[in-house]
Protein backbone atom coordinates (compact mmCIF):
# COMPACT_ATOMS: atom_id res chain seq x y z
CA UNK A 1 0.00 0.00 0.00
CA UNK A 2 1.35 3.45 -0.89
CA UNK A 3 2.14 6.11 1.68
CA UNK A 4 -0.59 8.30 0.22
CA UNK A 5 -3.15 5.55 0.74
CA UNK A 6 -1.90 5.03 4.31
CA UNK A 7 -2.11 8.76 4.94
CA UNK A 8 -5.68 8.88 3.65
CA UNK A 9 -6.65 5.94 5.86
CA UNK A 10 -4.93 7.44 8.91
CA UNK A 11 -6.82 10.70 8.44
CA UNK A 12 -10.03 8.70 8.16
CA UNK A 13 -9.31 7.22 11.61
CA UNK A 14 -7.55 3.94 10.78
CA UNK A 15 -5.23 3.36 13.77
CA UNK A 16 -3.21 0.67 12.01
CA UNK A 17 -2.37 2.98 9.09
CA UNK A 18 -1.41 5.73 11.53
CA UNK A 19 0.86 3.31 13.41
CA UNK A 20 2.57 2.21 10.20
CA UNK A 21 3.21 5.81 9.17
CA UNK A 22 4.60 6.71 12.59
CA UNK A 23 6.80 3.61 12.65
CA UNK A 24 8.27 4.64 9.27
CA UNK A 25 8.97 8.19 10.49
CA UNK A 26 9.93 7.80 14.15
CA UNK A 27 13.67 7.71 13.46
CA UNK A 28 13.47 10.98 11.54
CA UNK A 29 11.43 12.59 14.34
CA UNK A 30 13.97 11.36 16.90
CA UNK A 31 16.93 12.74 14.92
CA UNK A 32 15.24 16.10 14.60
CA UNK A 33 14.35 16.19 18.32
CA UNK A 34 17.88 15.15 19.27
CA UNK A 35 19.38 18.02 17.28
CA UNK A 36 17.38 20.38 19.49
CA UNK A 37 17.93 18.87 22.93
CA UNK A 38 21.05 16.70 22.46
CA UNK A 39 19.85 14.30 25.12
CA UNK A 40 18.49 10.82 24.45
CA UNK A 41 15.77 10.83 27.12
CA UNK A 42 14.47 14.28 26.21
CA UNK A 43 14.47 13.42 22.51
CA UNK A 44 12.47 10.26 23.21
CA UNK A 45 10.03 12.31 25.27
CA UNK A 46 9.60 14.72 22.35
CA UNK A 47 8.95 11.81 19.99
CA UNK A 48 6.31 10.50 22.38
CA UNK A 49 4.70 13.94 22.66
CA UNK A 50 4.74 14.32 18.88
CA UNK A 51 3.03 10.98 18.31
CA UNK A 52 0.45 11.74 20.99
CA UNK A 53 -0.41 15.17 19.58
CA UNK A 54 -0.48 13.81 16.03
CA UNK A 55 -2.78 10.96 17.03
CA UNK A 56 -5.20 13.34 18.71
CA UNK A 57 -5.39 15.66 15.71
CA UNK A 58 -4.77 13.45 12.64
CA UNK A 59 -8.41 13.62 11.59
CA UNK A 60 -8.12 17.42 11.32
CA UNK A 61 -5.47 17.11 8.59
CA UNK A 62 -7.30 17.86 5.36
CA UNK A 63 -4.69 16.99 2.74
CA UNK A 64 -2.99 13.61 3.13
CA UNK A 65 -0.03 14.61 0.95
CA UNK A 66 1.07 17.02 3.71
CA UNK A 67 1.26 14.33 6.40
CA UNK A 68 5.09 14.48 6.64
CA UNK A 69 5.16 18.27 6.74
CA UNK A 70 2.38 18.33 9.33
CA UNK A 71 4.12 15.70 11.47
CA UNK A 72 7.47 17.54 11.38
CA UNK A 73 5.73 20.77 12.34
CA UNK A 74 4.29 19.04 15.40
CA UNK A 75 7.74 17.65 16.22
CA UNK A 76 9.47 21.03 15.87
CA UNK A 77 6.84 22.67 18.06
CA UNK A 78 7.10 19.88 20.64
CA UNK A 79 10.89 20.29 20.75
CA UNK A 80 10.65 24.06 21.13
CA UNK A 81 7.99 23.68 23.83
CA UNK A 82 10.20 21.19 25.66
CA UNK A 83 13.14 23.60 25.57
CA UNK A 84 10.99 26.50 26.79
CA UNK A 85 9.55 24.40 29.61
CA UNK A 86 12.86 23.01 30.76
CA UNK A 87 14.67 26.38 30.72
CA UNK A 88 17.96 24.67 31.34
CA UNK A 89 21.30 24.27 29.71
CA UNK A 90 21.31 21.53 27.10
CA UNK A 91 24.15 19.03 27.43
CA UNK A 92 25.29 16.59 24.82
CA UNK A 93 24.52 12.94 25.52
CA UNK A 94 27.70 11.33 26.89
CA UNK A 95 27.40 8.26 24.63
CA UNK A 96 27.31 10.47 21.56
CA UNK A 97 30.10 12.67 22.87
CA UNK A 98 32.38 9.64 23.37
CA UNK A 99 31.70 8.49 19.83
CA UNK A 100 33.43 11.53 18.36
CA UNK A 101 37.08 11.22 17.61
CA UNK A 102 39.25 13.54 19.72
CA UNK A 103 40.06 15.63 16.65
CA UNK A 104 36.39 15.96 15.72
CA UNK A 105 34.78 16.44 19.15
CA UNK A 106 35.74 20.09 19.50
CA UNK A 107 34.41 20.92 16.04
CA UNK A 108 31.06 19.25 16.79
CA UNK A 109 30.70 21.14 20.05
CA UNK A 110 31.59 24.41 18.33
CA UNK A 111 28.93 23.79 15.69
CA UNK A 112 26.27 23.14 18.33
CA UNK A 113 27.34 26.22 20.27
CA UNK A 114 27.22 28.29 17.08
CA UNK A 115 23.75 26.94 16.27
CA UNK A 116 22.61 27.79 19.79
CA UNK A 117 23.72 31.38 19.23
CA UNK A 118 21.23 31.79 16.37
CA UNK A 119 17.65 32.93 16.85
CA UNK A 120 15.07 30.16 17.17
CA UNK A 121 13.60 30.43 13.67
CA UNK A 122 16.98 30.54 11.89
CA UNK A 123 18.24 27.59 13.94
CA UNK A 124 15.08 25.61 13.11
CA UNK A 125 15.38 26.34 9.39
CA UNK A 126 19.05 25.32 9.28
CA UNK A 127 18.41 22.15 11.27
CA UNK A 128 15.54 21.09 9.05
CA UNK A 129 17.53 21.82 5.91
CA UNK A 130 20.92 20.39 6.81
CA UNK A 131 20.24 17.85 9.58
CA UNK A 132 17.00 16.50 8.12
CA UNK A 133 17.71 17.24 4.44
CA UNK A 134 14.23 18.70 4.09
CA UNK A 135 13.45 20.50 0.80
CA UNK A 136 13.03 24.27 1.05
CA UNK A 137 9.37 24.09 0.03
CA UNK A 138 8.62 21.60 2.82
CA UNK A 139 10.40 23.82 5.35
CA UNK A 140 8.30 26.78 4.21
CA UNK A 141 5.13 24.70 4.55
CA UNK A 142 6.15 23.31 7.93
CA UNK A 143 6.92 26.72 9.38
CA UNK A 144 4.15 28.49 7.48
CA UNK A 145 6.69 30.98 6.17
CA UNK A 146 7.19 32.29 2.63
CA UNK A 147 9.83 30.41 0.62
CA UNK A 148 11.79 33.63 0.05
CA UNK A 149 12.02 34.14 3.83
CA UNK A 150 13.30 30.59 4.28
CA UNK A 151 16.01 31.22 1.68
CA UNK A 152 17.00 34.48 3.41
CA UNK A 153 17.11 32.79 6.81
CA UNK A 154 19.37 30.06 5.43
CA UNK A 155 21.73 32.56 3.78
CA UNK A 156 21.97 34.84 6.83
CA UNK A 157 22.16 31.88 9.21
CA UNK A 158 25.05 30.30 7.32
CA UNK A 159 26.87 33.64 7.28
CA UNK A 160 26.43 33.98 11.06
CA UNK A 161 27.67 30.42 11.53
CA UNK A 162 30.77 31.19 9.49
CA UNK A 163 31.49 34.19 11.67
CA UNK A 164 30.76 32.34 14.92
CA UNK A 165 33.00 29.47 13.84
CA UNK A 166 35.71 31.90 12.71
CA UNK A 167 35.64 30.69 9.12
CA UNK A 168 34.70 33.77 7.16
CA UNK A 169 33.52 37.30 6.99
CA UNK A 170 29.97 38.48 6.49
CA UNK A 171 29.38 39.26 2.85
CA UNK A 172 27.54 42.50 2.24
Amino acid sequence: MSDFELEKRAIAGDDESFSILIEQRKERIYRMAYTYVRNKEDALEIVQETVYKAYLSVEKLQQPQYFNTWLMKIAVNAALDHIRKSKRVVYMDKDIERSYTPDNREGKLDLYEALDSLDEKTRTVLMLRYFEDMPLKDIADTLETPLSTIKSLIYRGLEKLKINLGEGELLE
